[in-house]
């Protein structure tokens, strides 16, 4: 049985433009088809919050929401492959849980890559659900891949953590 790891050196802020060429390094190494420095960029509207875990003064990770009314979507996760298998993105992702709740939100939504199936234990483990699927979404090296759609509904309790 795995036991419950906490961080207690790691620190959230709300990350601005200022920080999209370090988090395009992390997008780089973790992900095989990462988003473009532009596109991350791009992420710092009105509507979105782009979180940062620190381990002092380094960006090990972030993740970017939007939240319209009372939805909320993950886009991105993202964890510094050195530092991933730590419990890291559980601890994010439900820092970013709890604060979509803080601001009424009623449900997070997000898709996954249907391969990557340590993200999908993960959302499973946080109380998503599968939503849907949209087929061949994503590119992969084998030519398409489907997304997993997956929610998670605020309002039943589930996702306090």
């Amino acid at each position: 049985m795995t036991s419950h790891h906490t961080f207690p050196h790691l620190v959230y802020s709300i990350l601005t433009p200022d920080s999209a060429k370090a988090m395009f390094v992390i997008e780089s190494a973790a992900h095989s088809h990462p988003s473009s420095l532009s596109s991350l960029e791009g992420c710092f509207g009105r509507f979105y919050s782009v979180y940062g875990a620190f381990d002092g003064e380094e960006l090990i990770g972030f993740a970017i929401v939007q939240q319209i009314v009372d939805e909320v979507t993950l886009f991105d996760i993202c964890i510094s492959p050195s530092q991933q298998g730590r419990g890291l993105g559980k601890q994010l992702l439900n820092h970013l849980v709890n604060d979509a709740a803080v601001k009424k939100a009623v449900v997070v939504m997000l898709e996954v890559r249907a391969s990557n199936h340590s993200a999908i234990g993960l959302y499973k483990k946080i109380g998503f659900i599968e939503a849907g699927r949209r087929t061949g979404y994503y590119p992969s090296e084998a030519g398409r891949e489907d997304a997993i759609l997956m929610d998670l509904q605020l309002n039943s309790g589930s996702g306090s953590l």
